[in-house]
């Protein structure tokens, strides 16, 4: 394949942290995995792809991207999900046969909301150039957005297919980049600037350890109801040193941030239905950010298992023999979703660079300091 070059300039996300919440003496519940994200579950790979274009002037105009997340890394083994929304006004396709078939059969993508279809497009062209997915068959990969057109000309439709190739192509275990990266690049939360967050969860279950984590697309959330650990900080935080949104041009709606997109993955063994309920608890965890799905929200949620391998082969039988916890024992799998979800928000906000974009707009980074001094007050 002849990969597509679009005019503008493409960054594949490089490892880069800065101090985390939990570094800072935030204290979240719960035990995180090695690098406290979603790819701690065993197998679970991600990507980031940024788009960042100014005009010849240097105005600033695109700044999007794209986020893939393989359950399986490269190998094509569909897995077990269940899919919620807070709600509904969003967009995940591929999301009515995941809820029909109980599978996930591709990957995951996260861009803005007038890109799904070059993300789409994109993620087809990987699937079949690097053999992941039977060319003969319809792929129905599930692609999620939030809107980022305070800081990008998201009518420009600058993410093209090939930034969605590079994602998948760049996609590994370990740490993962986190703020503004992917298609969190130009998201706005608590209308501070927002992006990607992850978090993870080791726990046990009858003695056996389990890992779950979660990657979030954090683009959602009032000023005046952000709240960290049970303060509400974004009540408390002095306006001198936690600018709203500025505009860059007077004609223009400063942003309340309308949308969150959740993952879970987990190696827990866990049925579709049973998956669709741990979907469900992502809300809880947004909630204790001060998130509350308000009507202009999107605000989608998947969770999926690694459990089961094979489930979805024909080994030449009509049954599959699997594994699954009983309901009775499923509690911990709710309370580390709430968890991770929760410290996923807060890493998303704590990582994210103040940044101008479209129009001379500028969303002003989370003051860590001060919110690290509140909370210890």
């Amino acid at each position: 394949m002849t990969p597509l070059r679009p005019a503008l300039l493409i960054f594949v996300s490089s490892v880069i942290f800065a101090e985390t919440p939990r570094e800072s003496g935030i204290d979240f519940p719960g035990n995180p995995g090695p690098h406290n994200a979603i790819t701690d579950v065993n197998g679970v790979t991600v990507g980031h792809t940024q788009v960042i274009k100014d005009q010849d002037n240097g105005t600033p105009l695109a700044r999007s991207g794209v986020t893939a997340l393989l359950p399986r890394g490269t190998t094509h083994d569909p897995v077990f999900a269940g899919i919620h929304a807070l709600n509904g006004n969003g967009e995940m396709t591929g999301a009515h046969w995941i809820k029909e078939s109980g599978f996930l059969e591709g990957p995951i993508m996260i861009t803005n909301t007038h890109s799904i279809g070059a993300v789409h497009e994109g993620t087809i062209l990987w699937m079949r150039e690097r053999a992941y997915h039977d060319g003969g068959l319809a792929a129905l990969p599930a692609i999620a957005e939030t809107w980022d057109g305070f800081l990008n000309d998201i009518n420009g439709l600058h993410v093209r297919p090939q930034h969605a190739i590079e994602a998948l192509d760049t996609a590994s275990s370990g740490p993962v980049s986190q703020g503004n990266v992917g298609g969190g690049t130009g998201m706005v939360c608590f209308r501070f600037k927002g992006g990607i967050g992850s978090s993870s969860r080791v726990f046990e279950i009858e003695g056996t350890e389990y890992t779950l984590g979660v990657l979030v697309q954090a683009n959602f959330g009032r000023r005046r109801d952000f709240t960290l650990r049970g303060i509400p900080v974004g009540k408390l935080l002095p306006e001198g040193r936690a600018p709203l949104p500025k505009r860059g041009a007077p004609a223009q709606t400063e942003p309340e941030g309308n949308s969150i997109i959740a993952i879970v993955a987990t190696d827990v063994p866990l049925l579709p239905h049973q998956l669709e309920r741990v979907a469900q608890r992502v809300s809880l965890g947004v909630g204790q950010t001060g998130g509350t799905g308000k009507n202009s929200s999107g605000d989608i949620f998947i969770a999926f298992s690694t459990a089961n391998q094979g489930a979805w082969s024909d080994p030449g039988s009509s049954y599959h023999t699997l594994s699954a916890i009983n309901n009775g024992s499923i509690d911990p799998v709710f309370d580390a979703t709430i968890q991770a979800t929760e410290e996923a928000i807060i890493n998303a906000l704590f990582a994210a660079e103040t940044m101008t974009g479209r129009a001379g707009n500028t969303v002003f980074e989370l003051p860590e300091d001060e919110v690290v001094e509140l909370f210890e007050k």
